[in-house]
C-alpha cells in the first residue's frame, strides 16, 4: 500500500484488489522528472506539465479568466466540503468517462451535451500522433467509438494514482436544464435516433402514458417532454438500472467532490475556457477549439417553454434529483420554475 506524506490530504478507495489514492482538494508541485520516473515514461512538450504552468500561474497577477476559474474551483470545494457527508468508494467503472492524454499530461472527464464530440475530436488530434489534424474533419460518430481514446479506467492502480496526482483534470458543466433539454431534444425528437426510442421510448411510453396506441409501444418515437420528466423522477428508473449518460446528473458520471478538478470550464464560456486549457496544455499550436453553431444550441429560453406544461409539483422533485448540479457548479434555480 502507498503511504501518504505527512500535510498531504489523500482519500484512499478500493474494490476487491483495485485500489485509488485519490488527492483531495490539494495539488502536489512534482518536478517533471519525478513524474516520468520508471518504466512508464512518455514523451511530453516540455519541462512543466500544464498543471504545473496553472500551480505557478496561480502565484502570479491573475488574469479575468483566472480569476473566474480559480473562483470556481474554490466554490466547488466549498460546496462539496458542506454537502458531502460520505465519502464513497470509486471503482474503475466510475473512472470511464475521464479520457487521458499521456503526451499532453491531460484528464478531461467528458460530460455528453457539453461539448463533448468536440473535445472529443480535440483530444483525437493531441493523442493522434498526427493521425489527425483538424477537429470537425473527425465524423462524430468516429469520436465516440471507444476504442479511439484511452479512458483512466483501462490503466493499473499504480498509473491511475500517477495520472491523478500529476496531470491537469478538467471537466466542462452546463447549467442543468438546458442540458437536460438539449438531451431530450436529441434522442427523443430526431428521427434518426431510433435506438433511444427503442431502448427508452417504448419504455417510458408503457409507463407513464394512459391509453397508448400499438404504434407508440413499439417504436417509442413520441416521446413527450412532460412524459421524460416523470421517467425521470420515478424511483423505479434509477432502481432497475443507473441513468443515461445523456442525461445522469454530472456529480454523478464526473465525482467532482472526490475527484479535484483543475479547470471547471462551462458551456457559457466554451470557447474561452477552452483556449485556456489548451493554453495550459502548449497545444495551441497543434489545434484549435472548434467554433460551435449557436443556432442549434438550447437556450435558457427554449428550456423554459418545455417546463410550460410541467406541473410544480413535477417541477420540484425534477429540481431535487438534479439540485447537487447546481450547487456544485453555483448555476441559479431557474426563473421559470414554480417551486413555491
Amino acid at each position: 500500500m502507498i503511504k501518504p506524506k505527512v500535510g498531504r490530504m489523500f482519500l484512499a478507495t478500493c474494490v476487491g484488489s483495485f485500489f485509488i489514492l485519490i488527492l483531495y482538494f490539494q495539488n502536489i508541485s512534482r518536478s517533471a522528472s519525478e513524474q516520468i520516473s520508471g518504466g512508464n515514461s512518455f514523451p511530453v512538450k516540455s519541462g512543466r506539465s500544464p498543471l504545473q504552468t496553472l500551480q505557478e500561474n496561480d502565484q502570479l497577477e491573475k488574469s479575468a479568466v483566472q480569476v473566474t476559474l480559480q473562483g470556481r474551483r474554490e466554490l466547488l470545494e466549498e460546496t462539496c466540503h458542506t454537502h458531502t457527508r460520505k465519502r464513497r468508494v470509486l471503482g474503475p467503472e466510475d473512472l470511464r468517462h475521464l479520457i487521458v492524454d499521456d503526451k499532453h499530461k491531460l484528464l478531461y472527464c467528458y460530460v455528453p451535451k457539453v461539448a463533448c464530440t468536440n473535445w472529443k475530436r480535440v483530444m483525437m488530434v493531441l493523442t493522434g500522433e498526427g493521425r489527425y489534424r483538424e477537429p470537425l474533419a473527425i465524423p462524430a460518430n468516429v469520436a465516440h467509438v471507444a476504442g479511439n481514446l484511452r479512458s483512466l479506467s483501462e490503466y493499473s492502480t499504480a498509473e491511475i494514482n500517477k495520472r491523478l496526482r500529476t496531470y491537469l483534470k478538467f471537466v466542462f458543466v452546463r447549467e442543468p436544464f438546458e442540458r437536460l433539454v438539449s438531451a431530450y431534444r436529441n434522442k427523443f425528437t430526431r428521427s434518426y435516433n431510433t435506438a433511444f426510442h427503442k431502448r427508452y421510448g417504448t419504455k417510458i411510453i408503457r409507463r407513464h402514458r394512459a391509453d397508448p396506441q400499438a404504434e407508440a409501444l413499439e417504436k417509442g418515437n413520441d416521446v413527450s417532454f412532460e412524459e421524460f420528466v416523470y421517467y425521470l423522477v420515478d424511483p423505479q428508473t434509477q432502481r432497475e438500472e443507473p441513468f443515461n449518460e445523456h442525461w445522469e446528473r454530472v456529480h454523478s458520471l464526473c465525482h467532482p467532490c472526490l475527484i479535484r478538478y483543475d479547470v471547471v470550464g462551462k458551456y457559457e464560456t466554451l470557447e474561452q475556457d477552452s483556449r485556456y486549457i489548451l493554453k495550459l496544455a502548449d497545444a495551441e499550436g497543434e489545434v484549435k477549439f472548434p467554433a460551435t453553431s449557436k443556432s442549434t444550441r438550447t437556450t435558457g429560453d427554449m428550456a423554459a417553454k418545455f417546463f410550460d406544461n410541467i406541473s410544480p409539483f413535477y417541477q420540484k422533485k425534477l429540481f431535487n434529483l438534479y439540485r447537487m448540479d447546481f450547487l456544485l457548479f453555483n448555476y441559479s434555480v431557474p426563473t421559470y420554475l414554480k417551486l413555491r
